[in-house]
């Protein structure tokens, strides 16, 4: 056989097994699998999304006790330069 010849029978047995699945229903796994992909798709963009509210979250909380160690040392450092300028000498 020759390449066009071998090429047209493999275009007809494609034909014929795609005939062939639609026969036993398979198309009707499209709608369901397209479903499930799409909620796949939803359920992954919210896990995400979750992670980063909280990530957001908890960076917020680190800065507060962050803020909150700045002023301490503030604090600390205005005490021991107010205790050097004015303390007993």
């Amino acid at each position: 056989m020759n390449a066009t010849s071998k090429a047209s029978w493999m275009v007809a047995a494609s034909i014929g097994a795609i005939e062939a699945l639609k026969d036993q229903g398979v198309c009707r796994w499209n709608y369901p699998l397209r479903s499930l992909h799409q909620h796949a798709k939803n359920n992954i963009r919210s896990y995400y999304q979750a992670k980063k509210l909280s990530a957001q979250s908890s960076s917020a909380i680190s800065s507060k006790v962050n803020n909150e160690k700045l002023k301490q040392s503030e604090e600390s450092l205005r005490k021991v330069m107010y205790l050097s300028c004015w303390g007993p000498n």
